[in-house]
C-alpha cells in the first residue's frame, strides 16, 4: 500500500470517527450522564472522597467482590505462601523461606537432591 493511499484511508476513517463523535455529542442521554458525572465529581471533591469510597458506600460488598482479596492475602491479592524452615544436618545452618528459589536451598538441592532437602524442613508456618 502506498503512503498516499494509506493517508487517504486514515483521513476517511478520521472523518467517519468525527461524524460518530458529533452524533454522540448531540445525544441527550450522553449529555445527562456527563452532567451527572461532573456533579458527582464536584461532590466527591467537596467531601474529600474518591470513587472507591462512593462505591463502598453504595454497595458494601464492592471491595470484596471487585478486589478478590481475602483477609489472609498479601498486598497483590494472592494468598501468602507458607514459611518453611530448613535445617541442614551437615552444617546445622538454618534457612527460612517462603519460596522455592532461595539460593541456599537451590544449592543444597543441587548437592544433596530434592527429596533429602525437603526432609530437612523442621517447621512450616502460615
Amino acid at each position: 500500500m502506498s503512503v498516499l493511499s494509506n493517508y487517504m484511508e486514515k483521513e476517511k476513517l478520521l472523518k467517519q470517527l468525527q461524524e460518530e463523535l458529533q452524533a454522540l455529542e448531540n445525544n441527550k442521554e450522553l449529555k445527562q450522564e456527563l452532567e451527572f458525572k461532573d456533579a458527582l465529581t464536584a461532590l466527591m471533591t467537596e467531601y474529600g472522597k474518591v470513587y472507591k469510597d462512593v462505591c463502598e458506600m453504595l454497595d458494601p460488598s464492592y471491595t470484596a467482590s471487585k478486589s478478590g482479596k481475602k483477609a489472609t492475602s498479601s498486598d497483590d491479592g494472592r494468598k501468602k505462601r507458607t514459611l518453611k524452615v530448613y535445617k541442614n544436618p551437615h552444617t546445622q545452618e538454618i534457612v527460612e523461606t517462603r519460596g522455592g528459589n532461595h539460593k541456599v536451598i537451590q544449592n543444597w538441592k543441587a548437592e544433596f537432591g530434592n527429596e533429602e532437602v525437603v526432609s530437612w524442613i523442621i517447621d512450616e508456618k502460615a
